[in-house]
């Protein structure tokens, strides 16, 4: 039940001349002190209305509100109307509810089954998966669960950088340099020592790149030497990227990466002209964006197609396949300008879907304070990350629970969780600082954090031979009533993150809640309870399920021993 809600409705029918009823809503606070209430709506906005005090405004409010049951009590407080719950009904339907829901609490239905195109990570073939590809991984794979508890269909699509340029460079180095056998046996490796020599060497030799340009030319003619060797390289690095995929247990709907839309540029190029949209610039063909930006390039001065040009024939296919009312791009910051002019262009074709379409960008993944890009004179591999996430975990459980059932599974679900977690606990456009040590701690703002408080409620319930029963709850402990607010924020938690793209809102739901649920462990004896057991055991398994879809929403596992 949403009782923030019924809080505005009674504020409504008495103001309902003056205020509509989302301004009200939007007004209420969660005051952060027990004795101020449980909501509280400020009279100062309506000063100048009544021409009076706040303070007597919301004297003469708190007389005439006509209140649910479930409200116990209302007082105006310095210009405020204070509305206090009564906390042992509520604590009784609240984790009733939550137990009868189960993953289902929470859920929020105003998507009505709408469709929504998810872009995310998106690596570019031929080139390790590096950590500069887990933030757009591991934010995507999380709006995507969050955007299905919000109602909609989501459609997930890894747009895989498998064309442009550096195709050519890459197959003009292989022609040069490369050993078939030595990529044979370690592709991505090889193919990135290929792709850096080609560089090292093109500084020196400036015949390089138009023998790169000359070689992506022929693949995009279909040639078929260079077709077979770019089907080659595609096919080896998509073999490690699923590796990596599966550690994080991230999925996809679709891998078309951009070579897909190869045959659906031209149809592009048509309809701009036909929309009198291109124009010739210095030999390339161009379109004009807002102001302030510059034009948008569709085609090179030698006839290739660019990015601009598959990612307008990318949008347009997917509102045709999927019907989707909205599509995100969950790409880093400096595409910001790209989309721009992507989502302009669409605009001035006359497609009015293009509205839904949204960049979601994000910051830098820094070591020490710099761009996380080297470690030692290489790339950072996103791979090895995690597997050394998932050593120091077996670390810690090998020397705080060494008798522990599925060692080896919950040190998986532990180490990567620690990642993705201390990714997504940040704003996505906050800059993250990486610390392998800071993410594996058990305690403070960490995956391992909430996992743990999840284990420790399941054991409890485990001890108990917990089982669910259909008696009315009665709580009488105060103790209660701060976990119980929490579990009635989770609703809330879900939506914010959805309307904000942004998933640190229920990383930061899930740290309160494992908060409050610990001092309230601290101070509240359980399993050898003489009264109210069965009420503290079903608010402990309220706390299990709360946490657990959490965490589910963000892409993390909750063990349930640790």
């Amino acid at each position: 039940m949403d009782y923030q809600s019924l809080f505005a409705e009674a504020l409504y029918k008495q103001l309902k001349d003056q205020l509509d009823q989302e301004k009200i809503l939007q007004l209420i606070e969660k005051p952060k002190y027990d004795d101020m209430g449980d909501y509280a709506f400020p009279c100062f906005e309506l000063a100048k209305v009544f021409r009076k005090a706040p303070n007597q405004i919301a004297g003469n409010l708190a007389q005439r509100l006509e209140l649910p049951s479930l409200f116990k009590k209302v007082e105006a407080v310095g210009g405020y109307v204070n509305v206090f719950l009564d906390q042992a009904e509520v604590s009784a339907s609240v984790v009733a509810e939550v137990i009868q829901s189960k993953a289902g609490y929470g859920m929020l239905n105003h998507g009505n089954r709408e469709v929504i195109t998810i872009d995310f990570s998106s690596p570019n073939i031929a080139k390790p998966f590096s950590m500069g590809h887990l933030r757009s991984t591991v934010i995507g794979h999380s709006l995507a669960r969050i955007a299905e508890k919000n109602g909609f269909d989501v459609v997930r699509i890894n747009h895989l950088g498998d064309w442009g340029t550096q195709f050519g460079k890459l197959i003009a180095a292989y022609k040069l340099w490369g050993n078939e056998e030595k990529i044979r046996e370690n592709p991505i490796k090889e193919l990135l020592t290929l792709y850096v020599k080609f560089h090292d060497e093109a500084e020196h030799d400036e015949s390089l790149i138009d023998e790169g340009r000359l070689w992506f030319k022929r693949l995009e003619d279909g040639d078929q030497k260079a077709r077979d060797l770019w089907k080659w390289f595609r096919e080896e690095s998509l073999k490690e990227f699923n590796s990596i995929y599966e550690l994080l247990g991230v999925t996809f709907d679709s891998t078309q990466g951009e070579a897909f839309y190869n045959d659906k540029m031209e149809r592009v190029v048509k309809l701009l002209e036909e929309k009198q949209l291109l124009e010739e610039s210095d030999g390339a063909l161009v379109v004009e964006t807002a102001e302030g930006m510059p034009p948008c390039l569709i085609k090179k001065k030698d006839g290739t197609t660019l990015y601009a040009t598959r990612d307008l024939a990318a949008a347009i296919y997917r509102h045709e396949t999927y019907g989707s009312s909205r599509s995100l791009y969950v790409v880093g910051n400096e595409q910001t300008l790209h989309f721009k002019q992507l989502f302009d262009v669409l605009g001035k074709v006359g497609y009015e879907w293009s509205r839904g379409l949204k960049h979601v960008p994000f910051g830098m993944m820094l070591k020490d304070g710099k761009k996380m890009s080297t470690r030692k004179g290489k790339v950072v591999l996103l791979e090895e990350v995690l597997k050394e996430a998932v050593e120091l975990a077996r670390q810690n459980i090998a020397d705080k629970n060494p008798s522990l059932a599925e060692k080896e599974r919950v040190a998986y679900q532990v180490g990567t969780g620690a990642v993705m977690f201390h990714d997504l606990k940040n704003h996505r456009l906050n800059d993250v600082e990486f610390s392998l040590d800071a993410m594996l701690k058990f305690e403070g703002e960490t995956g391992p954090y909430v996992q743990y408080t999840h284990a420790r409620a399941s054991s409890i319930l485990r001890k108990a031979d917990y089982q669910e029963s259909t008696e009315p709850l009665v709580f009488e402990n105060d103790q209660v009533w701060r976990v119980v607010k929490s579990l009635m924020d989770f609703p809330e938690a879900v939506k914010r993150s959805f309307d904000g793209n942004d998933p640190s809102q229920v990383a930061k739901y899930v740290l309160d809640l494992a908060k409050s649920f610990n001092q309230y462990y601290g101070n509240v004896r359980i399993l050898d309870a003489a009264e109210g057991r069965q009420e503290k055991l079903a608010l402990v398994h309220a706390v299990q399920v709360v946490l657990k879809e959490g965490l589910y929403l963000l892409g993390v596992e909750a063990p349930e021993e640790m």
